[in-house]
């Protein structure tokens, strides 16, 4: 039982199976924000980051359970969005990344943390959080407990970050 309750948290932020392996920049043109545009964008700060190695990686989402996760390469083949941002972890308290966005709506957002830069999960290494901070199981989130709205300009939002706790368990740093 243990076993598949962990094999659950893994598939957490592993994207649905597809024939087609995911592109590492797919979605990044679209992501980067350009110093004095207004928006739509998010304006994302990471609260308790464990350390500042690695990369982080922003993406977004369409907020449907169907696509929230789903394979970069069929979102951008339907034309739906998905944008990603991938930085090496700046060196302060609370980094703030910025995401372009097709337009105002709702969206699901995620953040690895890669603490080794690696380009893989490590689900005893590195961390993750969602927007909407929801509470996390050893399931996936549903694409609502994460959907936030974005409007015509920069709209800020907070994510808490979530690292291996115990053997079983996930969630913020203590202090965070």
């Amino acid at each position: 039982m243990k076993r598949a309750v962990l094999l659950g948290a893994a598939l957490v932020l592993l994207p649905a199976a597809a024939p087609i392996p995911s592109t590492p920049d797919l979605g990044k043109a679209e992501a980067q924000c350009r110093p004095g545009e207004s928006g739509p964008a998010f304006l994302v700060d990471l609260i308790g980051l464990k350390d500042h190695a690695g990369r982080l990686k922003l993406e977004v989402y369409p907020a449907n359970d169907t696509d929230f996760l789903a394979d970069d390469n069929v979102l951008v083949a339907a034309g739906k969005t998905f944008r990603r941002v991938e930085v090496a972890v700046p060196n302060e308290p609370t980094p703030r990344l910025c995401v372009r966005l097709p337009g105002p709506g709702t969206y699901a957002v995620t953040v690895l943390h890669d603490r080794n830069g690696d380009r893989k999960f490590s689900l005893s290494h590195d961390g993750f959080g969602f927007s909407a901070n929801p509470k996390l199981s050893w399931a996936k989130p549903k694409a609502r407990a994460v959907a936030v709205n974005a409007g015509g300009g920069l709209t800020t939002l907070r994510i808490v970050m979530n690292y291996r706790t115990g053997l079983f368990s996930f969630g913020p740093i203590k202090g965070s």
